[in-house]
């Protein structure tokens, strides 16, 4: 696909869309190439710190929901970080109005390890390019689109496992009832004629 390609797959409603996103979600960025560079060893401080944490969590026990949950978030930001770290070096540069990118270029990729580019490929407005009626502050008049990001699998996985983790924490950490102390009954008289020491 044409950077900025779109495939119908459930009319307008869900379409494979073909950008690159240089930041985090929804596009957010900062620092140029020294905020890249710490975002994609920030994203991969967070997957090593991932691998201990879901092995201590199947360790111990966990439910099982959580550790699915843990493991979405895990996968996806791993998904994010592999394309982080090697995308750039693989394949040549998307922009509106290039040819097709291609992979292993001659030259090299468009940037080096760390710095390439997360691709999303999946939109679904739901309510697009609509006018926002007049009487709503601040955006009166001005024209909209409803669930307007474009996202990625993994952009997906993480979301779906934190919303489960927010839905169903009662049920993921639910405390076990405590055990009260059990009476043992004796035969031994009682009396106060017996000191503690």
């Amino acid at each position: 696909m044409h950077y900025g390609d779109q495939i119908l797959l459930l009319g307008r409603y869900l379409r494979l869309y073909f950008i690159e996103n240089e930041g985090m979600a929804w596009g957010w960025k900062f620092g140029g190439e020294w905020g890249k560079l710490i975002l994609t060893l920030f994203r991969l401080v967070a997957v090593i710190f991932g691998v201990f944490y879901i092995r201590n969590i199947v360790r111990k026990k966990f439910h099982r929901g959580f550790v699915i949950c843990v493991a979405m978030i895990f996968a996806g930001a791993l998904g994010n970080l592999i394309d982080s770290m090697f995308y750039g070096m693989i394949f040549s540069a998307s922009y509106d109005g290039a040819p097709l990118a291609t992979m292993f270029p001659p030259g090299g990729g468009y940037a080096g390890f760390l710095h390439g580019k997360v691709v999303d490929m999946i939109w679904a407005p739901i309510i697009e390019n609509k006018v926002m009626p007049s009487w709503v502050p601040f955006w009166g008049g001005e024209r909209f689109t409803f669930f307007s990001p474009i996202f990625n699998i993994a952009d997906a996985a993480i979301s779906a496992g934190v919303i489960a983790i927010l839905l169903f924490q009662k049920r993921f950490f639910k405390k076990e009832p405590e055990q009260q102390p059990t009476a043992v009954e004796t035969n031994a008289p009682v009396n106060d004629t017996v000191q503690a020491v």
